[in-house]
């Protein structure tokens, strides 16, 4: 972790704290990523490549009671989440620019709007 003098910013706390990650198809993650910027704050988003899968930081704790059909939500191994991400990934929002964490029943929220925004979609 970088040195902050003491001082602790909101992007050394997020890859510090503990968390949990909660995984979903890329499209669905920018949908939801727009929807909670702008109502209200976004935590720290990972973007998997290789996969095409948005990882969004939450509270631990999130995983023991996640249930929302197409996403996963699974603790760290380790304490929070190293500040660069390994290859084929990278920060979509990082972690000196955001919230903490997503809040996740928000997230929860955002995630659902964002399905019924993208079937609408493809109706069309």
């Amino acid at each position: 972790m970088p040195d902050t003098g003491g001082e602790t910013t909101v992007g050394t706390r997020a890859a510090a704290d503990p968390c949990d990650l909660v995984t979903v198809p890329a499209r669905h993650g920018l949908e939801a990523v727009d929807i909670l910027r702008l109502r209200t704050a976004v935590g720290p988003v990972l973007h998997d490549g290789g996969v095409d899968t948005l990882g969004f930081l939450v509270p631990p704790g999130t995983a023991a009671r996640w249930d929302l059909p197409g996403s996963a939500c699974t603790p760290t191994l380790r304490r929070g989440l190293a500040a660069q991400p390994v290859a084929g990934t990278y920060w979509l929002v990082p972690p000196e620019e955001a919230a903490p964490v997503t809040d996740p029943v928000l997230l929860a929220a955002a995630l659902c709007e964002a399905a019924r925004t993208i079937e609408a979609a493809d109706r069309f």
